[in-house]
């Protein structure tokens, strides 16, 4: 009886410890991809700012304020992040837009690519409510 309560009591000891390290390795492998993020937007932030500055962007837009059009946060706070979201803005950004923040048309981009307009709108969205 007493071989019994032994051998239980090990089965019991070991499925407590594999449970527990798995916890444990999911915890790291979470805190890990969550570095890898921030470590990738902030990358991407500052790529997206470098495009905005090199290109006219600034002369109607701050990050805080409005200026000609809307500040990044306005923009960001009317908009969420998704996918449909992200390509419809880019477009605008390539093609220009006019109407939704006024009478004053945006100037279009026709030499961007569809990839960095999307890195610029993605860091633009970031903005939300920062």
């Amino acid at each position: 009886m007493k071989k019994l309560m032994v051998v239980c009591a090990l089965g019991a000891g070991l499925m407590i410890y594999a449970c527990g390290g798995n916890e444990t390795k999911t915890a790291e492998t979470k805190e890990e991809t969550t570095e890898k993020k921030a470590a990738t937007s902030d990358a991407d932030a500052e790529k997206a700012l470098e495009m905005i500055a090199s290109l006219d962007c600034t002369t109607c837009h701050k990050i805080e304020e409005k200026n000609i059009g809307p500040s990044y946060r306005e923009v960001g706070n009317k908009y969420e992040a998704t996918d449909a979201v992200i390509t419809d803005l880019s477009n605008k950004i390539i093609k220009g837009g006019q109407g939704v923040w006024g009478s004053v048309p945006m100037t279009p981009h026709p030499n961007l690519s569809m990839d960095s307009a999307k890195v610029m709108v993605k860091y633009i969205l970031s903005l939300k409510n920062k």
